[in-house]
């Protein structure tokens, strides 16, 4: 399994890892053997979240005696990031999850707390050892130039955001804003909102040229995509065996320029928007 440093926190993190989110719909041993699985295939990187209904005490089944090995990721709500709201939230989702610390702990959108309260509370639960680093979600670059203003270099640690061959919004601006400060960019749904485009159409059948030239899948060519440049993570959700195993075979697929290129042309990035797209 291939790992990267993941931000300024010097750590070596996988760069294929599992999300959580309605990984419950299947059931929650389901939930659990898939993420151990995961774990054994060597995706130490666990992403979950205060508002993903089960998934905190589910992730907590799932590190139960593995703890240390794994990189564990959760976020508080925007609603919750005041400077007394983030460290209770903290408690609560470190009660759920079984631990006494998280290896980054992110603010999952912006909202109307001013972020000098919410990174006040970062850093104060960050000396007392509840976390051991912090980072954001879902943010452009005028929400990170605030927060590298009042935080300071090598603070902040990463930026999760949506990214995937059909969503590359974040090209514009944003990656290459995280690329120049050193923070880790995290790509949720690297799928997209459904399934990839099928081989009855254009984008389809270069998907599967290229997977069948590398031996690969189309979901794996999709995670080589996104994880070309070197700062990247993905955090896809699987709750089914077989994609589990699909998810970490995508670990080091190295896509060649001409791949790339094929896959730009079929999956245009589009013009820059004026919102940053989330989910």
């Amino acid at each position: 399994m291939e790992r990267r440093h993941f931000g300024s926190t010097g750590r070596e993190v996988a760069v294929v890892g599992q999300g959580t989110w309605q990984i419950n719909s299947h059931g929650r041993a389901t939930a659990v053997a898939a993420l151990r699985a995961g774990i054994k295939l060597g995706m130490n990187h666990i992403d979950t979240a205060e508002m993903y209904d089960e998934a905190e005490e589910i992730v907590a089944d799932a590190v139960a005696g593995c703890r240390d090995e794994v990189f564990l990721v959760s976020k508080v709500l925007p609603q919750n990031a005041s400077h007394a709201g983030v460290i209770a939230a903290c408690e609560r989702s470190l009660a759920r999850l079984r631990t006494d610390r998280l290896d980054c702990y992110l603010l999952h959108w912006r909202g109307q707390h001013p972020l000098a309260d919410t990174i006040a509370a970062f850093e104060q639960i960050k000396i007392e050892g509840k976390i051991l680093s912090w980072g954001v979600s879902n943010f452009d670059v005028p929400d990170l130039e605030e927060v590298l203003k009042l935080a300071g270099n090598g603070s902040l640690t990463c930026n999760q955001v949506l990214y995937n061959l059909q969503e590359r919004a974040v090209e514009h601006e944003v990656l290459p804003w995280c690329i120049e400060h050193g923070v880790a960019v995290v790509a949720y749904s690297p799928f997209g909102r459904g399934t990839l485009p099928g081989p009855g159409t254009a984008a389809g059948r270069v998907l599967e040229e290229i997977a069948a030239t590398r031996g690969a899948t189309p979901h794996q060519v999709a995670v080589g995509f996104v994880t070309h440049r070197p700062s990247i993570f993905v955090i896809p959700k699987a709750v089914r065996h077989e994609h589990v195993v699909e998810n970490a075979g995508a670990s080091g697929l190295k896509l060649s320029e001409a791949e790339l290129a094929r896959l730009d042309a079929v999956f245009p990035r589009g013009p820059r928007p004026r919102e940053l797209p989330m989910m």
